[in-house]
């Protein structure tokens, strides 16, 4: 019977078969750049050589303290040179490294780290009095690791040592063996709006993947949107959140200068980011408002950033062009490793998209099958105008949640991953996000998007942020509710002016005519989840409350 799936190659005995496993990410920049520096706050500054010699030491370390292949070592730090090191040596030696949010409650962090079934935890002084709080509980932790950065901290837990001591006492060189690429690497939690976190993981060669595919794409804009070899690199995305959303990997691949800020502190983030020529970020849209609010007028010629985990503001997308920051958008999500797009300037007339490109999801980074689908996974005209499920496949996606089947196969439903947003893309491919499907509104029979109208609230020059979810309404079904934080010194965005503008998009035909918010709530600030988006199922329990039907 003839094969139909083609040849096998054949291999010489002798012949390598390279496997793609996280350690071979330090080949090239040992090799081009090992006297590039890693830069923590300023407190620590060492070089590439330097770099590799200390994942050494912590792998040596953990393995003092019994820790084997398959065994599971968590951290909870901020964003510090420490992180980078676990990022290596804890996959590197076969184990799997589990990084703790540190914004969850205290129920949720025990329960992951219980879950996750931890031996090891790497913790900042910053959380003993978490950890203390819940270490009854940790039944399968074996060891606790202290991490600090000025006086010696102080607890009744029973630890390991301080990590720099352990860390002196080791050898600068270990054997790290080849495996099977497909072995686990990383897990963290994520959170939904119901129910306990859920433990996605990604192997060796998915992280790589992943890795090399954000290096090309984020290397392949003609101009602008670039991250390269002559980049300085901070994050000012948690290290716990996607692994910093992969950056801190492509970053070390590129052998580039890095930079770790720790804490986020604006006045400390804006002071590093000049005194170390930093050029290339991302984070959250709440960081860099915080960051530009610090910046107190100085400029940051040159220093590129990527957003994403929620909307950015118009208002705030123009404030960072102001102040010399390339701003654009990237999409992506927890299971997803996380990058799936990427915002970047279009390459040529064909893909004009308008002026507004740098706020939309853009277009897939390679090896990404990015669809927009109906309720029966069928493809969408690629119309600009069909709205659909964004689902995708990678080859870094996660494959489910541990111990969750049931969960997993919604995830994975028809052979694509599921991202449970909505959106609509052009004839070039370019991806513009509509809604959450459990956050979009209908009423009168439409279709409203809280996203449009959260750009179009946030677009007013008085307005620093804006939410909208649903209120049941017994006649509409249900009904648009905003919630508006005011920017400082600046009263011009009053109800009567907001909902005007919103009818005057409608009566232009570019929102339905059931999208003026019944209600627009006022507040200093707006509820967040532990990773900077708008906790919507908070918001709908807050003001969403009372059934819009009710108002005259």
């Amino acid at each position: 019977m003839k094969n139909t799936d083609g040849r096998v190659i054949e291999r010489t005995p002798s012949a390598y078969n390279y496997p793609l496993l996280i350690k071979q990410l330090l080949h090239t920049p040992l090799a081009n750049a090992p006297d590039q520096e890693i830069v923590y706050r300023d407190l620590s500054r060492y070089t590439y050589r330097g770099f590799a010699q200390r994942v050494a030491q912590q792998a040596h370390m953990l393995a003092a303290l019994g820790v084997e292949a398959g065994d599971v070592v968590a951290v909870m730090d901020w964003d510090s040179h420490r992180y980078l090191e676990s990022y290596f040596a804890v996959p590197m030696m076969g184990a799997a490294l589990m990084t703790v949010n540190i914004r969850l409650s205290n129920d949720q962090i025990a329960y992951a780290l219980d879950h996750s079934g931890a031996s090891t935890l790497l913790v900042h002084a910053d959380f003993l009095p978490v950890l203390e709080a819940i270490h009854p509980r940790l039944t399968q932790l074996k060891h606790i690791v202290l991490l600090q950065d000025a006086l010696p901290a102080q607890t009744p837990l029973e630890v390991a040592g301080e990590y720099e001591a352990l860390m002196a006492a080791q050898p600068t060189a270990f054997a790290f063996r080849d495996f099977d690429e497909d072995t686990l690497a990383t897990t963290f939690y994520t959170t939904g709006t119901t129910g306990l976190p859920k433990a996605v993981y990604f192997s060796h060669r998915q992280i790589v993947l992943h890795t090399l595919a954000a290096a090309a794409g984020l290397g392949a804009s003609a101009q602008d949107q670039r991250f390269h070899r002559g980049d300085v690199y901070m994050p000012l995305t948690p290290m716990f959140h996607v692994h910093a959303w992969g950056l801190p990997f492509v970053a070390t691949l590129l052998g580039v200068k890095q930079v770790y800020p720790g804490r986020y502190r604006p006045e400390h983030i804006v002071d590093l980011v000049q005194r170390e020529g930093v050029s290339f970020s991302h984070g959250v849209p709440t960081v860099l408002q915080m960051v530009l609010a610090a910046a107190r007028g100085r400029r940051f010629e040159g220093w590129k950033i990527v957003s994403g985990g929620s909307v950015m503001p118009p208002h705030l997308c123009q404030e960072a062009l102001a102040q010399g920051i390339d701003i654009f958008t990237g999409y992506g999500m927890s299971e997803t490793c996380p990058l799936l797009t990427l915002a970047q300037r279009p390459a040529h007339e064909g893909q004009a998209v308008g002026e507004d490109f740098r706020l939309a999801a853009g277009w897939s980074i390679p090896l990404v099958d990015l669809r927009v689908v109906d309720e029966s996974l069928r493809e969408l005209p690629r119309d600009g105008a069909a709205v659909g499920e964004v689902v995708a496949r990678a080859p870094w996606l996660t494959q489910g949640y541990r111990g969750n089947a049931e969960a997993s196969e919604a995830l994975w439903r028809g052979g694509y991953l599921h991202t449970q947003d909505m959106g609509r893309r052009d004839a070039t491919g370019f991806l513009r996000l509509v809604d959450r499907i459990k956050d979009v509104i209908k009423t009168g029979g439409e279709w409203v998007s809280s996203l449009d109208l959260e750009q179009l609230l946030a677009a007013h020059p008085g307005v620093a942020e804006a939410a909208v979810v649903a209120a049941p309404c017994e006649r509409w079904g249900e009904r648009p509710i905003a919630v508006v934080v005011r920017r400082p010194g600046n009263d011009s965005a009053t109800e009567q002016v907001l909902r005007g503008m919103v009818l005057e998009q409608a009566a232009k035909g570019l929102l339905p005519r059931y999208a003026v918010p019944d209600r627009i709530h006022f507040v200093d600030a707006i509820d967040k989840t532990s990773v900077g988006k708008f906790d919507k199922k908070l918001l709908r329990q807050k003001f969403g409350a009372e059934p819009a039907s009710a108002l005259a």
